[in-house]
């Protein structure tokens, strides 16, 4: 698993960037309902997302929250005064305080499935009724265009996907969030290149494959017969869902 303070530093690079952050917050803020007042971003990390989300309407003040101390001192650079540093499984709000919830690229972090049940569970808790909590799913699968660096990849270990769409869905609707639309958009810029792809191996970007393993250099080997070592394959392309929260009384 990568350390996130350690990460925090080449991050945006690494990411996509700008571009990357440009097409997620369009997206996200296609789900967010013009309405909205106050919106809580969890895992912010560096807030490239976060501060296009707050400067992308009047009146739309947000907040950003991340566990990692340097990703929320580059997030509170970004947007002054409006980070806090907290677990997104035990979020410093009070219930209903927010009328849009984000996560992005968070749920598939989670270490296990009680986790992100838990970080479902605490965006829930802190939106009002009738507020709307937007989602990235199913992010490892997005990576998957169907490259000759992915069919190098496929017999890799896996691991259960966090973030998995019908998991989501279940966690969701235990606390009363029912769905409200979805959205893609493309990881501008993130497309991998067999050369990349190595890197990310050396680094412990695949949990399941731990640099300096004997799987994780045979893997390697394998990337670096491909040819164009690098040219970036096709941009990975992301899938948002939205959850609208139940009005006190709906059923009733």
């Amino acid at each position: 698993m990568l350390d996130y303070d350690e990460e925090a530093e080449r991050y945006d690079a690494s990411r996509g960037g700008e571009p990357r952050a440009e097409a997620a917050a369009e997206a996200v803020l296609g789900l967010v309902p013009r309405q909205t007042r106050e919106l809580l971003d969890v895992g912010c990390g560096t807030g490239i997302v976060t501060r296009r989300l707050a400067a992308a309407r009047a009146g739309l003040r947000v907040t950003g929250v991340d566990r990692a101390p340097t990703m929320a001192r580059h997030a509170g650079a970004r947007l002054p005064g409006a980070v806090v540093l907290a677990d997104s499984r035990s979020l410093p709000f009070p219930e209903g305080r927010f009328d849009a919830v984000t996560s992005v690229w968070l749920l598939h972090l989670a270490p296990g499935p009680e986790d992100a049940r838990a970080i479902v569970a605490e965006c829930a808790r802190v939106l009002r009724p009738g507020g709307v909590y937007v989602t990235t799913v199913d992010k490892a699968a997005a990576h998957n265009v169907g490259s000759d660096i992915d069919a190098v990849l496929a017999s890799r270990p896996r691991r259960p996907a966090r973030d998995d769409a019908g998991l989501v869905g279940e966690y969701a609707a235990a606390h009363g969030l029912v769905p409200a639309g979805q959205a893609l958009f493309p990881g501008r810029d993130q497309g991998r290149s067999p050369r990349s792809t190595i890197a990310d191996l050396r680094r412990g970007w695949f949990v399941t494959l731990p640099p300096g393993e004997s799987l994780a250099q045979a893997f390697a080997t394998r990337l670096a017969a491909l040819p164009d070592q690098d040219r970036r394959r096709p941009d990975p392309v992301f899938t948002l869902r939205a959850f609208r929260k139940e009005e006190r009384g709906a059923e009733e």
